[in-house]
């Protein structure tokens, strides 16, 4: 999982079938899902739609395939989560890979922020919910008050808004990322320290 974006794409440039969707992704942000054309990824690609539909037959099964393949972390983590004691430390473990995961996959979810309306369309809307959903389920604990439940989904959405929100925000990049994790895991951290005293 501490595999950069870039790190990863320059592991993935020698198979064709993870070209194509590094290609596709650049062309969706760039241009958007919908305006994008199978015959605009072969040409990017320097490939025939022939060859293309060899490996994806519709835009659809690429930007399917690429979230399951950039999510793949998100649900190693859940599956880790899961397996783990309910202590404050691993909740502060899973927000901290939450992080590094939504760092390895910065282009696809600013993709999905960017076009909600084709992401609902497509399976990978539900798909994204039923991640979160389990995501939430591991780092609330059970008999929680309504108030530390909100504290812990808000640690959530408060690295995606690190992602998405703060990104106009003056400043060093590092350091505007550690300040929402901090923030993040006092989320966590609040709501363990709540559960236990009630």
């Amino acid at each position: 999982m501490d595999v950069t974006m870039d790190g990863t794409r320059q592991q993935r440039r020698g198979n064709t079938r993870q070209r194509i969707q590094d290609v596709a992704l650049e062309l969706f942000a760039e241009q958007g899902y919908e305006k994008t054309s199978l015959r605009e990824i072969a040409e990017r690609l320097d490939v025939t739609k022939a060859a293309l539909y060899y490996h994806f037959k519709t835009k659809e099964e690429i930007l399917v395939s690429l979230f399951e393949s950039l999510t793949r972390p998100m649900e190693e983590l859940i599956e880790w989560g899961r397996r783990q004691p309910h202590t404050l430390e691993t909740k502060q473990e899973i927000v901290r890979r939450y992080d590094q995961a939504l760092a390895d996959a910065a282009p696809l979810f600013r993709f999905m922020q960017e076009n909600q309306a084709t992401v609902r369309e497509l399976r990978i809307g539900d798909a994204f919910k039923d991640r979160m959903r389990g995501l939430r389920d591991i780092i609330i604990d059970p008999g929680a008050n309504m108030a530390d439940q909100v504290r812990c989904v808000s640690a959530i959405f408060t690295l995606h808004a690190g992602m998405f929100v703060m990104q106009d925000i003056e400043g060093d990049p590092e350091e505007r990322r550690k300040a929402v994790l901090e923030v993040a895991i006092d989320l966590v951290t609040q709501a363990h320290r709540g559960a236990r005293e009630s």
